[in-house]
């Protein structure tokens, strides 16, 4: 015949037998929500019914850190402080990795909860939670607080996995985005050369990073015309290049149809503030020559200003108008024209030619002028292979932004 004792310590046995099992299938029913990837709002839900319904906690405070801040994801019992207040207090528990009592605690908002319960990944604190209106039986105590601490855990790492993942998608579709991108623009940049017997090209393009928002242009009109363009879209990415590609499309559209370039960039001002509303804007300098009169004419449109070198003189060339995607209507638009003699040397660049990490005052636009001054006898591209050595042996940094060298020598 058993005695009493013997039967107590039976019964206690199978209580806290029973008990693990509905901790294990808690356990196990959270893990399984979370391999069906289900939503946050589901998860803390199923937390709050462990603590409400089978712990009898009465008062709960989760805060969990979210991009450098600490939100209250979990509340509920008294009078919900405020997010700050909450975690100003828990700083206080900093040196505290395993469930902490704060009874009588000296500090106001923590002496009104009974428990602190962080959630700790190597030294950086991931989550914190208050515990309140909690009276478990003193045997049970610590294996509840464990449990508590484990279920919060196991939450916790489930939240920072899906942050992960979801950082890992956005670094992939940047990833793809960047190589579309970079697809977009290789299709835009023409031959690097081009030569005949009227006209000699070279252009050097170094993109500040994978996608530039740099563009340049040779567009042989006809037997006796050619144009160029160089240009500076604003931004990087796709989209910047979306837009390169369309102004690339509109410029050659355009230029085969209409004779006047002041009309061909009042269209381009048009359909780039139509494509963007005005949240971007290219700068561009595009200029159109003539064979058989060597008139050039060209338009700047806020670009950095072109330079024509012949017979020993270097003049740059700076008429025109705005950039362009910044007003429905140009506030202005001027055209020049150049008379062009034979063996002349024309420089074309956007602003990373000029502009690096460390600002050098050897090398400005009058630094650029005498190098073209000394240099412009040579073929373009000897003259901007020798241009690109001169400025890394100037400068010691890098550019700041996307490098082209556009370069001509008309016969």
């Amino acid at each position: 015949m058993q005695n009493i004792d013997d039967i107590s310590a039976e019964d206690e046995l199978i209580r806290l037998l029973l008990k693990r099992q509905t901790e294990l299938n808690a356990l196990l029913e959270i893990t399984q929500a979370i391999n069906k990837d289900t939503g946050t709002p589901v998860l803390i839900q199923m937390l709050q019914v462990i603590l409400k319904s089978y712990l009898q906690v009465g008062k709960l405070r989760f805060l969990i850190e979210k991009e450098g801040k600490y939100v209250l994801l979990s509340k509920y019992g008294g009078d919900i402080e405020h997010t700050s207040v909450l975690h100003k207090a828990c700083l206080k528990l900093q040196k505290f990795k395993w469930p902490t009592p704060l009874a009588n605690h000296e500090d106001a908002v923590l002496g009104k909860y009974d428990y602190f319960i962080p959630i700790y990944h190597k030294k950086k604190a991931l989550a914190y939670a208050l515990i309140g209106d909690f009276n478990p039986s003193s045997e049970l105590l610590n294996n509840d607080l464990n449990f508590i601490q484990t279920v919060v855990n196991v939450i916790v790492v489930a939240l920072e996995n899906k942050k992960l993942f979801k950082e890992r998608l956005q670094s992939e579709r940047f990833q793809r985005e960047m190589e579309l991108a970079v697809e977009v623009q290789n299709m835009l940049i023409p031959l690097k050369a081009y030569k005949d017997e009227s006209v000699e090209v070279s252009a050097r393009y170094i993109p500040h990073q994978n996608i530039g928002g740099d563009y340049f242009d040779f567009i042989r009109l006809s037997d006796h015309e050619f144009l160029w363009c160089i240009a500076d879209v604003s931004g990087k990415g796709i989209s910047a290049a979306l837009l390169m590609a369309n102004f690339q499309a509109s410029l050659h559209a355009w230029s085969a149809v209409e004779d006047d370039l002041a009309n061909i960039v009042e269209r381009l001002n048009k359909i780039v503030i139509t494509n963007t509303k005005g949240e971007r804007f290219i700068t561009l300098f595009l200029a159109k020559y003539n064979e058989r009169t060597r008139k050039l004419c060209y338009i700047n449109a806020g670009h950095n200003a072109t330079v024509v070198f012949s017979q020993n003189e270097a003049i740059t060339l700076k008429l025109g108008t705005t950039m362009i995607g910044v007003f429905d209507e140009l506030p202005f638009l001027n055209q020049g024209e150049v008379d062009i003699e034979p063996g002349s040397l024309i420089v074309n660049y956007t602003d990373g030619l000029m502009d690096h990490e460390h600002s050098n005052k050897d090398w400005n636009e009058e630094n650029l002028i005498e190098f073209i001054k000394i240099h412009g006898h040579l073929p373009p591209n000897d003259f901007n292979e020798l241009l690109m050595n001169h400025i890394n042996l100037v400068i010691k940094g890098k550019p700041i932004d996307d490098v082209t060298l556009l370069t001509l020598k008309i016969f």
